[in-house]
């Protein structure tokens, strides 16, 4: 355009040149070339308003004609006007193939903006979350109002999924997984699970049925080699009798302990929260853990914050700090050190149990808290364990909202730590009184 600017002014001149020339043959050299002039720019007029209206129709066909610059500038715009069409066409067929794609995937997809604003989704997003027309631009909030689902986007931490009923149907399980994108904007992915979910129930009914059905017979054949041991046996039998007393013992606590995960695994939250005097509970923990340390004369080191307790199931967060103090026990040579800690932040609450016995090596870590996983086979048996301890803590604070990590090393001792959101907390009017070291 701003080429055809010197053309412009070289026609402009030659018309007034031209007009006052005739003009001056009849004796009206102004009026001659004031009229060129005039007759110039209503050209130039109709130029522009013949170009502006082509524009303005955003046509698809052949400019209109044009002569000199205008020609120039005609040729110009059309081939930027065709260049721009293709780039759109071509833009318009990616977003087309993108919505098919979309539209043929069985998981749910939602895009929601910086705002937590609803702003696309996709067909299966209708049937598994019931989106609608009309929430195009709403609040996520408003679709998905169950107080897990706000509490775990709120949190802004999405490398765990999370799974709760379809609200449209509650019989359909879905998997929702968030991730960043964009500037501030979130992808939401809902994956129906009800199949998995309802293999998982049928596996978790199974093994609370056989271990309820186990609970009986073992409960008989116990009761028979008590009796019989208190008949004082001949020597050799009353060995062998001690043994099968001690292996029935080991497969009741088996037996209990896949009864509490089988009913930890029923469902994946509390409905109940209740105030939990964490005090307390750790100290009776304690006093539990230097009877179970006996005359290995375990040292014991108790830091508490008075301050602050916690919202969930007293039982639950007992098994689960027990399990992990009385691992400690049995995994730490006496006269070994044992530190016990519940202390909080701005991050939430964390109860964590150190120790400097025979450690773990970090190769074993991610695997620990799989239900029958052992580090060492023998280890396990000689210690009494189940096998389930980890498993257990892992879903009570699944069912908390918290999450285990673990620091260990060979030889070095080992880092248990439960961490619970803030949420969870609950402020003491009137600070306890500080537990004592041990």
């Amino acid at each position: 355009m701003y080429q055809s600017a010197n053309p412009m002014i070289l026609t402009l001149v030659g018309s007034a040149v031209a007009g006052g020339g005739v003009g001056a043959l009849l004796s009206y050299p102004g009026w001659g070339t004031a009229l060129a002039v005039l007759a110039w720019g209503f050209l130039q007029a109709r130029h522009f308003s013949r170009v502006m209206k082509w524009l303005s129709e955003e046509s698809t066909g052949i400019p209109p004609d044009g002569t000199g610059p205008w020609g120039d500038l005609l040729d110009q715009l059309d081939r930027h006007h065709k260049r721009a069409q293709t780039r759109e066409q071509k833009l318009q067929s990616v977003i087309t193939r993108f919505q098919q794609c979309t539209a043929a995937l069985f998981d749910a997809i939602v895009i929601v903006d910086k705002h937590n604003n609803v702003e696309w989704w996709n067909k299966a997003a209708v049937t598994l979350i019931g989106i609608q027309d009309r929430d195009r631009g709403k609040s996520i909030f408003n679709l998905l109002r169950d107080p897990r689902f706000i509490r775990h986007y709120q949190r802004n931490q999405f490398q765990e999924t999370l799974n709760l009923p379809s609200p449209v149907n509650s019989d359909i399980h879905l998997q929702y997984q968030v991730n960043h994108f964009g500037e501030g904007d979130r992808v939401l992915v809902a994956r129906d699970v009800t199949r998995l979910v309802k293999l998982e129930q049928t596996r978790r009914d199974f093994v609370a049925n056989a271990s309820h059905e186990l609970r009986t017979p073992l409960t008989v054949i116990r009761g028979y080699l008590e009796t019989f041991l208190e008949q004082e046996p001949p020597r050799p039998l009353q060995r062998g009798l001690t043994q099968m007393q001690h292996q029935s013992k080991r497969m009741e606590s088996l037996v209990a302990d896949l009864l509490l995960l089988s009913r930890l695994e029923s469902t994946q939250h509390i409905n109940d929260e209740q105030p939990v005097d964490i005090q307390e509970l750790i100290e009776q923990i304690h006093r539990d853990a230097k009877d179970l340390s006996g005359e290995r004369g375990h040292e014991f080191e108790l830091e508490i914050n008075p301050d602050y307790d916690l919202m969930g199931q007293e039982l639950e967060l007992q098994s689960a700090f027990s399990n992990l103090v009385f691992n400690a026990v049995r995994y730490t040579p006496g006269p070994g050190l044992i530190q016990i800690r519940w202390s909080v932040d701005e991050k939430g609450g964390h109860f964590s149990v150190r120790d400097n016995g025979i450690g773990i090596d970090p190769i074993h870590i991610p695997r620990l808290t799989e239900r029958f996983y052992r580090v060492d086979e023998s280890r396990s048996s000689a210690s009494g364990g189940t096998g389930l301890g980890l498993a257990i803590v892992k879903h009570v604070l699944m069912r908390h909202g918290a999450h285990l990590t673990i620091e260990s090393h060979a030889g070095k001792g080992s880092t248990f730590t439960c961490h619970f959101p803030p949420e969870m907390l609950r402020r003491m009017a009137v600070p306890q009184r500080q537990s004592d070291t041990a």
